[in-house]
């Protein structure tokens, strides 16, 4: 692998997403001038995978801490994590029953309730270690539009009340009480379940900050474009960048979508998808005329959605798969985030009015639109593990858009293993997510 290879690898000038509006003193850090020459770890990329990945790296286990040097091609948090919906949202309904279809139920099962676990872990880590990121606990929604979706998920969700135990978290709404809960137009049921919402970018810089004071070295604006091929005699992989290279005995990649880029052999298997946020600000006072579900998802016939988070301050951010950019060619294999879709502003201009009963007369602006770039995987689920063929290299990247419920505890299970030699099936993470050489093999799907 060399530095010709094509990427995808992370843009200049990048949209500005509204989590990114107050940086951070260290959004733009480097913890010495120049890169060391080797470290025991490097890790490349922080965001909310890197930073857990350096959190845990650098804890205080009473053994001697290694050497940490962290990567980042742009500042601090600015991929995903930094442009994400600003949702804590384990899915137990939905992806169960994609699960269950796909893999069984054992397997949906397993993914359920480590979401929940991981969620929980989170919450738990941003209390002990007192990180301002605006964490709320709320009751999160998937309202369906469609008649016919409706009453097929309220049937699967009877049958499975019995044999998947994150289901007794989900309350079925329906019509008259969906309407009335979330006040979305043409609400057909609803089904609830426990979420939160946080501010993800204060959340990364909050854990990184941790890790800078316990060593790391955190060098932003620092892409790599190549890792060797081989190990040197000594045991050390050589991670080149433009600043020059760094020699390290153990390399994690926390590079969602752009794994393939210095990864190729997940170039088929972890494809970049561009998606769509902004950010609506409603009328000083709006929000006493019918207060909305701090978090929800609104799903129409076939594979459309939208969702909502309302933040402390009233304003909404808004995203989804929408319907007039779902065969966009610029949405699929598009690492891309330094440009708009055409028309994506007058898209959240009305949004409100449109979506919700109640708000057709609440004048409203569209304050920030941005996009991001997620990491899609062909089989649906994150790639965790050793890179198969790789000793001393872990992948920790593929979310499939759906990271906040899965990285911490899987970024948590990539020190495991770089720390004790451990297996994956010793770390909790479900089975399915490890990555292995059958799974890369897979042809991409869309």
């Amino acid at each position: 692998m060399g530095s010709e290879v094509p990427g995808p690898f992370p843009v200049a000038n990048a949209t500005a997403s509204y989590w990114r509006s107050e940086p951070h003193t260290l959004d733009e850090h480097r913890s010495t001038p120049e890169l060391p020459d080797r470290s025991d770890i490097v890790v490349i990329g922080a965001g909310f995978t890197g930073a857990t990945a350096a959190y845990y790296l650098l804890e205080d286990n009473g053994n001697p801490r290694p050497s940490v040097t962290l990567l980042e091609a742009r500042e601090a948090c600015s991929g995903a994590t930094g442009r994400n919906g600003g949702h804590l949202r384990p899915d137990i309904f939905l992806q169960v029953l994609d699960h269950i279809q796909l893999y069984g139920t054992d397997v949906a099962n397993e993914v359920a309730q480590f979401e929940v676990a991981n969620a929980k872990a989170i919450k738990d880590l941003i209390h002990q270690e007192h990180i301002e990121c605006e964490l709320r606990e709320c009751t999160t929604a998937d309202v369906f539009l469609d008649d016919q979706v409706a009453d097929r998920l309220k049937q699967q969700y009877d049958e499975l009340l019995a044999v998947c135990p994150t289901m007794k978290d989900v309350t079925y709404h329906g019509l008259a009480e969906a309407n009335e809960l979330t006040s979305v137009k043409g609400a057909k049921a609803a089904f609830t379940f426990s979420g939160a919402t946080v501010w993800p970018y204060k959340l990364v810089l909050g854990l990184l900050e941790k890790a800078l004071r316990n060593g790391l070295n955190l060098q932003t604006r620092t892409p790599v474009v190549n890792v060797s091929e081989t190990a040197d005699h000594d045991g050390y992989w050589s991670v080149s960048t433009p600043r020059g290279n760094i020699k390290a005995r153990q390399v994690v990649f926390a590079t969602n979508a752009y794994t393939g880029g210095i990864l190729p052999q997940y170039s088929d298997s972890i494809i970049p998808v561009r998606g769509l946020m902004g950010r609506i600000v409603p009328a000083q006072g709006a929000s006493s005329i019918k207060p909305l579900l701090h978090s929800s998802a609104t799903r129409y016939s076939g594979y459309g959605y939208d969702y909502h988070g309302v933040q402390p301050d009233g304003s909404l951010i808004v995203g989804g798969a929408f319907v007039p950019y779902s065969n966009h060619p610029l949405r699929y294999n598009t690492a891309d985030d330094s440009t708009l879709y055409e028309g994506s502003e007058e898209l959240f201009d009305g949004w409100l009015q449109r979506s919700f009963d109640g708000w057709e007369t609440t004048a409203t602006r569209v304050e920030e639109t941005w996009t991001g770039v997620m990491g899609y995987t062909s089989d649906q689920l994150p790639h965790i593990g050793k890179v198969p063929g790789k000793t001393g290299q872990f992948v920790c990247a593929g979310f499939n858009g759906h990271g906040m419920p899965n990285v911490f505890l899987c970024a948590k299970s990539i020190v495991q293993m770089v720390q004790t030699g451990c297996s994956f099936s010793e770390t909790g993470v479900p089975t399915c997510y490890e990555t292995s050489f059958t799974r890369l093999q897979k042809k991409r799907q869309q």
